[in-house]
């Protein structure tokens, strides 16, 4: 099963439904990956920070070598991070990446988050994480502006086809397009009953930006990382808003949850290493919830957060 597409800004589609590879173990990455698109996944949300882009990019290319796919039939996208924000780091990093995925281009190149961090050379530690090479928190002066001017001439290179940014609020994103000379095609933002964010989100499709939704399950998708606030938030997947709409539906909660995203026309990104679960997951835009199931899901929107820096020790307080 395929999935629908959107038409982004830069004239290129995207598909709505991908498969996220945060967290995704290294020592798996390269099969998972090859699964889902032996399920029929297409687009792949990689980032540098998430350090399995090398076992990303040789499951892309088994499924290549089998003739599975083919290059032009992926969407793959990965991300920069904060440590490389200033202008002559960002084609280097970006170049690396693309040599770890085994690929000549991205279809899009993020911008994490909007913070900029001290330069961290790979060959000291790579993924850099938020600490710089003296284990502290340190900033760097760059600007977005000239961030993102180097994240256009990737663009002009054809490293990349599309450029989009994450993490980014109403206000950075009204910055940014007084002088982007190219706009970012794409916002990547927490998105979930929970967090519905919805003048952000509506202020960026208006302004031709496609939205796509990171933890679309909420709490489920920090529970690894031992964060108090989704320990102690009860779980979507057992709300009774949730359930009952699922049980109507003869859907599971994830799928539920899934098509009140993109039947608002936001892309989602869930991972799965259940081959049940990856195929439902896909199944999420060939029907649709009623207008008042999807208001009633919207309601349970209590402004929480939970990919937050300072909840983890790291005091950067973007939100």
């Amino acid at each position: 099963m395929a999935s629908p597409t959107i038409k982004l800004n830069s004239g290129h589609n995207m598909p709505l439904v991908g498969f996220g590879l945060w967290k995704v173990n290294n020592d798996t990455c390269a099969d998972q990956v090859y699964e889902a698109i032996k399920a029929g996944y297409r687009l792949f949300d990689g980032a540098c920070d998430y350090g399995n882009e090398v076992e990303c990019g040789q499951g892309v290319k088994r499924a290549l070598e089998e003739g599975l796919v083919k290059r032009e039939e992926l969407f793959i996208v990965s991300k920069l991070w904060n440590s490389f924000h200033e202008g002559d780091r960002v084609e280097p990093i970006c170049r690396k990446q693309l040599s770890d995925w085994g690929v000549d281009y991205f279809d899009l190149y993020i911008v994490h988050f909007p913070i900029a961090l001290k330069y961290v050379d790979p060959a000291v530690r790579y993924p850099p994480g938020w600490m710089s090479e003296s284990d502290k928190l340190e900033f760097s002066s760059a600007t977005i502006q000239e961030t993102w001017a180097a994240m256009e001439s990737l663009v002009d290179k054809n490293l990349t086809r599309s450029i989009g940014v994450s993490n980014f609020s109403s206000q950075l994103l009204m910055d940014l397009l007084r002088y982007a000379r190219v706009r970012p095609a794409t916002l990547q933002i927490e998105h979930h009953p929970y967090l519905t964010q919805p003048r952000l989100v509506e202020y960026a499709q208006k302004e031709g930006i496609a939205v796509t939704a990171y933890s679309s399950f909420g709490p489920l998708s920090f529970l690894e990382l031992e964060a108090k606030r989704a320990q102690t938030t009860p779980p979507l997947f057992e709300h009774t808003t949730v359930r009952s709409i699922a049980e109507r539906y003869g859907k599971t909660p994830a799928q539920v949850l899934l098509r009140w995203a993109t039947q608002r026309n936001i892309a989602v990104i869930p991972k799965c290493n259940n081959p049940a679960r990856l195929a439902q997951n896909l199944a999420v835009t060939g029907w649709d919830l009623d207008q008042s199931e999807l208001e009633a899901i919207g309601s349970l929107d209590i402004g929480l957060r939970f990919n937050d820096p300072p909840s983890y020790g790291i005091y950067a307080p973007i939100f």
